[in-house]
């Protein structure tokens, strides 16, 4: 009996050890992972902080030679191309991921489930061609418009597949519960499954927003971007990844550090936009739960 009482002991120590370890190995390789992160966050903050004032959100780009000028024109062209890209890639993509999730076995389920994967895949340089080809060529104008229809095609597969995804870990009692209660089959969808997970489906959506907020090789062939104040959807339009570009590859210097502020207040839009939603929908789940 004590032979054995001291055996478990070792075990247990052993596996106590085990733990310490495993448990240091994964905080370190996340400590490694996050490294890269703070060294980019910080390189951006240093080179972009000097350029950034009140003029550089409201003002427009300035003429070579003169100092001073803002992106005030590209923001709102970026605000401008993102919402036309979400008008269209949220919903179908959140129902796209809702069908691949609750009829999986349908067979237009798999040939959709395939064309997700290949656009998932498929180069963002590519997608501006086609709508260049498309849109573009064929009303003869750059404009807002097949700049935004570019982004949605980036933005829709990201939607569906991380919904498919996030839909799939609700079990599957929960279906059947609601479908016992006498529910029809599209209110337990909508109602429970998608309801439910509310939280993840909206996280994945900022992450496709994210995604697409830094898109530059689509945008160059789509809307072309303007140093003017976006009028109208079909004609150029300005954003902020396109003027980054601009002026990084110029070989001035004031350009330089309008590319960074540039840079930085795409870095802190992205940052703030994924902080502002975990906050809100977690509060409201603490909310619901508290109930």
């Amino acid at each position: 009996m004590i032979l054995s009482t001291r055996a478990n002991f070792r075990l247990l120590r052993r596996r106590r050890i085990k733990d310490r370890i495993m448990t240091g190995v994964i905080m370190l390789l996340s400590l490694i992972a996050i490294i890269p992160l703070f060294m980019i966050f910080y390189h951006i903050v240093v080179n972009g902080i000097s350029a950034i004032n009140f003029d550089f959100f409201t003002q427009l780009p300035v003429p070579l030679g003169e100092i001073g000028g803002g992106m005030g024109n590209c923001i709102l062209g970026s605000i401008i191309l993102i919402s036309i890209a979400s008008l269209g890639a949220v919903p179908i993509g959140v129902f796209g991921g809702v069908y691949l999730s609750e009829y999986k076995h349908e067979r237009t389920a798999s040939l959709f489930r395939w064309v997700v994967d290949l656009m998932m895949s498929m180069p963002s340089i590519v997608i501006g061609l086609f709508v260049y080809t498309s849109i573009v060529v064929p009303s003869k104008s750059f404009s807002a418009v097949a700049g935004g229809i570019a982004l949605g095609l980036l933005m829709l597969p990201i939607v569906a597949k991380t919904t498919e995804e996030v839909l799939k870990l609700t079990p599957l009692h929960v279906r059947e519960a609601g479908l016992a209660l006498g529910l029809s089959r599209w209110r337990v969808i909508l109602f429970i499954v998608l309801r439910g997970r509310k939280s993840a489906v909206i996280t994945g959506i900022v992450l496709a927003l994210g995604r697409i907020a830094g898109e530059t090789a689509p945008l160059l062939v789509t809307a072309f971007g303007n140093r003017n104040w976006p009028t109208s959807l079909m004609q150029p339009t300005p954003s902020l990844p396109v003027q980054i570009y601009n002026y990084a590859i110029s070989p001035y210097e004031n350009w330089h550090k309008q590319a960074w502020a540039g840079a930085l207040t795409l870095v802190v839009l992205i940052f703030f936009i994924n902080i502002f939603t975990r906050v809100v929908f977690t509060r409201n789940d603490l909310g619901r739960n508290t109930q």
